[in-house]
């Protein structure tokens, strides 16, 4: 993305968006006819995303109770957020201390609308218009730094975001990645997790399929050692990296992946 790029605040509901598309898989309302078209073609080929979808939400929620628990995160930043849906990050991290602080960030206006209606209450929370790729943009944004001090641990999260950008050399995932762990302080995390596939025709598929729907708001579907690769230098917490449905469930019930055309595969990582 070119840097300073102006980002369109008008919401077009005959194109699906990754957002509205996550929120109907996760039975919300805030999505159109054409983002459930577009899931039920999807559902064709690969007919277990909504449960993956699900499956993701839920992985999101215990990675965010396990920080603020365990390793006293109280500050995240939360890359690519989508629709607001029920036990959002800031609502976690607050039940353990109310005085955590969380910035959204999406380039969706249709969730900078919802998002700011929903946090306008809350002076610990807010959301911003913004490519998760425009790392300087969203750091020095006055919201962000009112909320998040950099020179403490902060949560970075990237969960389920980085297929919808393409590969490139600056401003490609491990690009971004590189980025934005240069500016955090030691003991920080990185959560990211991405749509992956050992089937290069369910690759092929989805990558296409998506790109088209979306009109080139896409990136692709990758495999576990490109996720891998975004880890390198990090600490990174148990289980490790892994379909997210494993990612220390909360009891021995607790739904997984039950179908394997695709996954989602990442995990957790420390700065040292």
């Amino acid at each position: 993305m070119q840097p300073g790029k102006q980002l369109s605040t008008k919401i077009d509901a005959t194109v699906p968006t990754a957002a509205r598309m996550y929120d109907h898989y996760l039975g919300g309302k805030d999505n159109y006819a054409a983002d459930r078209a577009a899931c039920e073609e999807l559902d064709k080929v690969v007919p277990s995303t909504r449960a993956l979808a699900l499956n993701n939400r839920r992985f999101l929620q215990r990675v965010v109770r396990t920080l603020t628990q365990e390793h006293g995160i109280r500050q995240f930043l939360d890359h690519g957020s989508g629709l607001p849906t029920q036990d959002n990050v800031h609502q976690i991290a607050q039940r353990v201390d109310p005085s955590a602080h969380v910035v959204y960030v999406d380039n969706d206006p249709m969730v900078l609308v919802h998002g700011r209606a929903l946090l306008e209450q809350d002076e610990r929370t807010t959301v911003i218009h913004a490519d998760m790729r425009e790392t300087e943009a969203i750091f020095t944004h006055p919201d962000t730094e009112r909320l998040i001090d950099f020179s403490q641990p902060v949560a970075v999260l990237f969960n389920s975001v980085f297929h919808c950008i393409p590969d490139s050399g600056t401003d490609g995932p491990p690009a971004v990645v590189r980025r934005v762990a240069e500016r955090l302080a030691p003991g920080s995390f990185l959560v990211m997790c991405q749509l992956v596939s050992d089937d290069p025709k369910v690759r092929d598929f989805v990558t296409n399929f998506m790109d088209q729907v979306t009109q080139g708001h896409w990136g692709r579907v990758r495999e576990e050692k490109d996720v891998a690769e975004w880890f390198e230098g990090m600490d990174i917490l148990d289980p490790g990296l892994v379909e997210v449905s494993t990612w220390r469930p909360d009891n021995e019930v607790a739904p997984r992946q039950l179908t394997q055309e695709w996954i989602e595969f990442g995990g957790v990582g420390r700065l040292r």
